[in-house]
């Protein structure tokens, strides 16, 4: 059982209430939070919303006219996480998933019951149709049970749902992987109730559950069009094993490319409905054809076989006086490494991956970096700006 968690901070209470607040939505929260920072005092951030934001609008600001309104409910939300042994993990807090973070939709607050480090090297989540059929589940199994073999530190995200979703749940656990389940409510509930000792067994081993919803938060068709965004943004790669010509496993493949996030899934046979979805991403160049987890692995650049080439001595960022702080933390990224892909070097510099991928190219063209194909970059040895040889 976990031990009750210390007491929540002001700042997280206040990021509750703002999170409750009617007519603030998700993209516009955000902004409010990485202009404000942490904040201890919500009506100092209402009285200076006029000088940070010259043009905000008449219902942003009558908004937050009422989200004091909204503090008693924060506090009691705060209480009842520190007497259930929930985690609260605010944008700011040091534990909230950093992939996640660097969306525009982000949640400002997460409520978490578990283990399980997000912020990991690896993540995926594994999706797919609530009717699936035994090709699906044994691909799922047979997924799992290799990428132990390959890669035994990913976390597998999942959203606890009938099919795919709770075969992939199952499969880490009977690897010994940790697995998270992202839920479209409540931490005092579980649904589908059938999933419960599921989800017992994910929080006992080292996976957990996370919601952004608080307690009493009921299932609503809407709740889960919405978690999953974060079981996109939360990953480095979306698999889809089987799906329909409609359904949430494809909102989930479109999110993860809306988020740079790679989309990967398994083809079927033409005639199967079950596999209707996944041919349709394959056939639009949506999702990366998937036939074997050793080409998940290499795609991902998650084969830390190294690479042989010429050796170099170490990287002395102070010779690089030209660039940016962005840049300069690109390449510390890519120090003493053979390759990174740009997800990697996106969650460790906290930059957001388009913003990454255009620097990436411009420290390319100034011979700083090498682009090897598969979204994978390494440092290059020769700066022709400079003539410099062996950086």
């Amino acid at each position: 059982m976990l031990l009750a968690q210390p007491m929540i901070p002001q700042e997280t209470i206040n990021l509750i209430a703002l999170s409750k607040t009617r007519g603030i939505n998700l993209v516009n929260a955000k902004t409010l939070v990485d202009m404000f920072g942490p904040i201890p005092d919500l009506s100092e951030m209402r009285r200076e919303l006029t000088q940070r934001i010259p043009d905000a609008s008449t219902r942003l600001i009558n908004a937050l006219q009422q989200v004091e309104r909204y503090l008693d409910e924060a506090k009691r939300e705060a209480e009842y996480a520190e007497r259930s042994g929930i985690k609260v993990l605010d944008i700011h807090d040091e534990d909230y998933p950093s992939r996640l973070r660097l969306c525009e939709d982000a949640p400002l607050v997460l409520y978490y019951y578990g283990q399980a480090n997000f912020n990991r090297r690896r993540v995926i989540n594994i999706i797919g149709t609530r009717r699936c059929s035994n090709y699906g589940r044994e691909l799922c199994e047979h997924f799992v049970s290799e990428l132990k073999r390959l890669c035994p530190d990913v976390l597998i995200v999942s959203g606890l749902a009938y099919g795919i979703d709770v075969c992939a749940h199952k499969a880490a656990l009977d690897q010994g992987m940790d697995t998270v389940g992202v839920l479209a409510h409540g931490l005092d509930t579980i649904y589908p109730a059938v999933h419960r000792d599921i989800a017992v067994q994910m929080v006992r081993k080292g996976g957990g559950l996370l919601t952004e919803y608080t307690h009493g938060t009921t299932p609503e068709k809407m709740n889960f069009v919405r978690r999953n965004r974060i079981v996109a943004g939360i990953s480095d790669a979306c698999i889809v094993v089987e799906s329909g010509a409609k359904g949430g496993s494809l909102i989930t493949a479109d999110m993860s490319k809306s988020y740079d996030r790679e989309v990967f899934a398994f083809p079927g046979r033409v005639f199967d409905m079950s596999s209707a979805g996944c041919n349709k991403l394959i056939a639009s160049n949506c999702a990366a054809l998937l036939t074997s987890p050793e080409d998940f692995v290499n795609d991902m650049g998650w084969n830390d076989t190294p690479i042989t080439k010429p050796s170099a001595p170490a990287i002395q960022l102070e010779l690089f006086d030209n660039l940016t702080d962005e840049e300069r933390a690109i390449i510390a990224s890519l120090r003493d490494v053979d390759k990174k892909h740009v997800n990697q070097i996106s969650l460790e510099t906290e930059i957001a991956y388009s913003r990454v991928g255009m620097l990436l190219f411009d420290l390319e063209m100034r011979g700083y970096v090498l682009a090897l194909g598969g979204a994978m970059y390494s440092m290059a040895h020769v700066r022709p700006s400079s003539g410099e040889t062996d950086l």
